[in-house]
């Protein structure tokens, strides 16, 4: 009796089974509908691959569609690639029969690769269509993508298969030297504003040669690339004060992912590594963002090393990280780094003036400012700290401590802090902290009030007359214009930002 049972409602299930019709389906009827009718790509390089992106198609219809055809406008000759719903048709260029289902939907993802000769010469964008069916039924999305030409700097790759390298500190890393009468390019160690360059590996600047960067100049660098100045080179960084939003007289330096999503994603490249006695540097009006270290200066013999009107950002260990070098910064401005915005170590000479040091990094207490006397590893090796003075300068961030201060007795250990605003919560028993009583290191220090950034997590570091770094700065050590231009007045605010009146935050 059992088994006639089981026999009874087997069949049941076989007949409801054989009158399901959820795999029948009606062909297109041009009824699709899309998350977007135009797909913008943005901002794109010549010859370097976008981002991908999504394009959802729906089917608001009560019957399963079958699509006869997904195809780009171009065809097989399209620099637009597709996958539909994870298949990768012809080429990812031609799909077929595509079923999607009553009430649902489908992905189609996008991504294009394409040189600025592809692009239509009087605007530089590159268009395709995406088609759905055709004839009667045929539906369309643009695709729209600006391609951007640049200057590519890389490494050689030789015959053998092997690409060139460079060494430095007796390690290889993949690079190449910048020369001045390149057949191609012309003169690699001067970097012009008539478009952009985009630098793959280390370009390194031969022994005793000079890199120049005009204002208005654009270097964008790949994955694990940056620039070294060799022992005996110089880096000069010419940018300028800018009165658009264009920063039409800065220099930046970035990655080189344009999309909008990378604007602010640290660690996207290396570092400019100035090596063991390079001299005569000097920087102004440089932004320099989305690092590992923005700049690495090591034992700069010559002169002391100027670097003016600069903003650092967002970069995975430190804004700055000297080693016994000679320093002097004036509106300066570092942020967002995992470790420390301004790295002072293995002693040094450094000076610092009207800058805006902060940290809001999430995560491991990363520091505004890290100054030590020694190197770092299991034996460190002590070295004078013949200066380190902070005049009218600003240390916030995100965490109670936001200075350290790191003394080996076997050396020299001199430091100063005037007239600045500090973030500090730490010990008031450790000798090297003694803000209101000792009067030799410090003089005029605010501790732990809020300096009323304008939107530090955008990088914005104005302040207003309500902040507790107004007008509280000493006149002897004023910079006669901050960081933008504007002039100071006396007694200036602390920081590199002289205060403006700004709307409401949102």
């Amino acid at each position: 009796m059992r088994y006639f049972s089981l026999l009874f409602f087997a069949g049941i299930l076989i007949t409801i089974c054989s009158c399901r019709t959820d795999f029948e389906t009606v062909a297109s009827n041009g009824n699709l509908a899309f998350s977007k009718d135009t797909i913008y790509l943005d901002t794109v390089f010549t010859t370097i691959g976008s981002s991908t992106y999504a394009l959802k198609v729906y089917n608001n219809s009560k019957n399963d569609l079958n699509i006869p055809t997904i195809k780009l406008g171009k065809r097989l000759n399209s620099k637009y690639r597709m996958t539909v719903d994870g298949m990768g048709g012809n080429q990812g260029k031609e799909f077929e029969n595509i079923t999607l289902l009553a009430k649902d939907s489908m992905y189609i993802f996008i991504e294009t690769t394409a040189s600025i000769t592809d692009a239509n010469p009087t605007d530089f964008l590159y268009t395709d269509k995406i088609e759905f069916d055709s004839g009667a039924n045929l539906q369309t999305v643009e695709l729209v993508t600006l391609i951007q030409d640049a200057t590519f700097l890389y490494p050689q790759k030789f015959n053998d298969g092997t690409t060139e390298t460079l060494t430095i500190n007796n390690e290889k890393i993949k690079g190449f030297y910048l020369d001045e009468n390149d057949p191609i390019n012309g003169n690699e160690l001067h970097f012009t504003n008539q478009k952009p360059y985009v630098i793959y590996g280390y370009a390194a600047v031969p022994e005793g040669k000079t890199v120049t960067f005009d204002a208005g100049s654009r270097v964008h660098f790949h994955d694990n690339s940056g620039l070294i100045v060799s022992k005996n080179g110089t880096l000069n960084i010419n940018g300028t004060t800018s009165t658009t939003e264009k920063l039409e007289g800065e220099v930046i330096f970035e990655g080189d992912r344009l999309e909008p999503l990378y604007s602010d994603i640290p660690g996207q490249w290396g570092t400019i590594w100035l090596l063991n006695e390079t001299k005569n540097n000097s920087i102004n009006h440089l932004t320099l963002k989305n690092a590992t270290i923005g700049l690495l200066v090591e034992n700069n013999t010559g002169t002391i090393m100027p670097i003016k009107n600069t903003k650092i950002y967002n970069c995975t260990n430190y804004g700055i990280l000297a080693k016994n070098a000679k320093i002097e910064g004036e509106n300066m401005v570092i942020n967002n780094t995992g470790l420390s915005s301004l790295a002072c170590t293995y002693g040094g000479n450094y000076k610092f003036t009207h800058c805006t040091f902060n940290n809001n990094w999430n995560g491991n207490s990363p520091l505004a400012v890290s100054i030590s006397n020694y190197t770092f590893g299991a034996t460190p090796e002590a070295k004078d700290l013949t200066q380190a003075t902070f005049n009218n300068c600003i240390i916030y961030g995100s965490y109670s401590n936001e200075l350290s201060l790191d003394k080996k007795d076997s050396a020299t250990f001199n430091y100063a802090f005037n007239n600045c605003l500090i973030k500090y919560s730490g010990s008031t028993t450790n000798p090297l902290y003694q803000f209101t009583t000792d009067a030799t290191h410090y003089t005029n220090i605010i501790t732990n009030k809020d300096p009323k950034f304008y939107k530090a997590a955008q990088n914005n570091f104005n302040i207003d007359n309500t902040s507790s770094a107004f007008a509280k700065g000493n006149p002897a050590y004023i910079i006669p214009l901050d960081i933008t231009g504007a002039t100071r007045t006396s007694p200036p605010d602390l920081g590199a930002y002289q205060n403006k009146d700004f709307p409401k935050k949102e």
